[in-house]
């Protein structure tokens, strides 16, 4: 959890910690088998969850935002924890897909990284997904989501905390297979600047610098600071690393100086995965940052209101890919608001909320007559809600997808949906 304040300097706008909360509840190693999220796992959330609700109790809603991310979009009863989660937060929580969180942890990084002249790229390996972002500034260009994560990871290779040799090497290569899919495009791209982010990144770093992996340290390691963190990610401290771990047999005999014990039993797996991301990527060095998710959140937050809300460039976009007739999408958006202003406002509604929902949903009605005339709003309903919508939590499309489809045919399908809470 963070709380920021929104701070104005010579550069622009900028946000100041004052306060941040932080909780380790591994919600990834309790999903089962059938991707059920276990009852301890589960118990875990929740208690993390009621602690971060009593820091904010009190606090404005508009200016409050809560995001879940892999474990719980592919969590069959994440709907049930959701729910949950709510009532012990007070405020609502998104989930959302994976290159919205790619997006987020990029705008987190940019804002508080050295700035660069050329593209940069994120790599952030987290529980149960790794995302990978190139962008140039603080503008995101290529965002993929792989679910690669050092907890998953951790479990599936190394079991009941055993090392050996032979299980390394197949963790490196299945996420290497993984990486495989998306390397072409991104070193196409290029770079100037490799950022690590979130707790696998620090960890590493951290631990490189504490048992000096990297050998003598030279000057331009030790400077290696970004955020605060410490030091370097370098290809020689990860295999340093890696050659001090197969000296043991199990994760619980491992000596290192700075691992914490709640790190220890996911070490491997984010260790394995980030040699497998400096070999496909052919990375030297990675400089680490603190600032991902809850900073991108926040600066995300912050955006909407100033009135520079990343959903509404992303219905343009699909406007435009889609050529959506701008003068009927006009006409059915002022003919939505004014039904929507006769109704009796409760308590409980957003309505400025609601607002900007109808106006998208009216200008994206039509964009299934791309695929075909008959069933068009069928189409335009799966596009909106299966498609990558940056800014869009799951939620806000699936509301969205809900309007689209029923904007023709019977009401009932709306008024049974469970996505309209009001």
């Amino acid at each position: 959890m963070l709380v920021a304040q929104v701070v104005k300097t010579p550069s622009g706008t900028q946000l100041r910690p004052i306060d941040t909360l932080r909780e380790s509840v591994r919600l990834a190693a309790g999903l089962t088998d059938n991707k059920l999220l276990g009852n301890d796992a589960y118990q875990r959330g929740l208690t993390a969850i009621r602690r971060f609700g009593e820091r904010i109790r009190g606090f404005d809603p508009s200016k409050v935002r809560a995001v879940a991310t892999n474990t719980l979009r592919v969590a069959k009863n994440a709907p049930s924890f959701i729910r949950d989660a709510e009532e012990a937060l007070g405020f609502p929580i998104e989930v959302i897909a994976g290159v919205e969180e790619a997006r987020l942890i990029y705008i987190g990084a940019a804002h508080e990284v050295s700035a660069v002249q050329g593209n940069r790229l994120v790599v952030d390996i987290g529980g149960g997904s790794t995302e990978f972002i190139i962008g140039k500034g603080y503008e995101p260009k290529l965002m993929e989501s792989l679910y690669i994560g050092c907890v998953s990871h951790s479990l599936r290779f190394f079991p009941k905390g055993n090392i050996d040799a032979h299980a390394f090497k197949e963790a490196e290569l299945a996420a290497r297979r993984e990486i495989q899919v998306i390397s072409g495009a991104y070193l196409k791209s290029g770079w100037k600047q490799v950022i690590g982010s979130s707790g696998t990144a620090r960890a590493l770093a951290d631990l490189i610098a504490e048992n000096n992996f990297n050998g003598q340290q030279s000057e331009g390691l030790t400077m290696g600071r970004v955020n605060g963190a410490s030091g370097l990610i370098t290809r020689d401290g990860l295999r340093a690393m890696k050659k001090h771990l197969l000296k043991y047999e199990n994760l619980s005999q491992v000596e290192l100086q700075g691992l914490k014990d709640d790190r220890r039993s996911v070490w491997p797996g984010g260790l394995a995965i980030m040699i497998a991301v400096f070999d496909e990527l052919g990375i030297e060095s990675m400089e680490v940052t603190d600032a991902a998710l809850r900073v991108g959140v926040l600066y995300d937050l912050l955006g909407r209101s100033q009135h520079d809300d990343m959903r509404f460039v992303t219905v343009e976009q699909f406007m435009q890919r889609y050529a959506v007739d701008r003068e009927q999408a006009k006409r059915v958006g002022i003919h939505a608001a004014e039904f929507l202003s006769q109704l009796p406002k409760p308590d409980s509604e957003d309505r400025e909320d609601n607002i900007a929902l109808l106006q998208w949903a009216a200008n994206l009605h039509e964009i299934g007559l791309s695929i075909a005339h008959n069933g068009y709003h069928k189409h335009s309903a799966y596009i909106a809600g299966n498609a990558d919508m940056p800014g869009f939590s799951k939620n806000d499309q699936a509301r969205l997808a809900a309007l689209l489809i029923g904007h023709a045919g019977k009401l009932g399908k709306l008024a049974n949906n469970s996505s309209f809470r009001d």
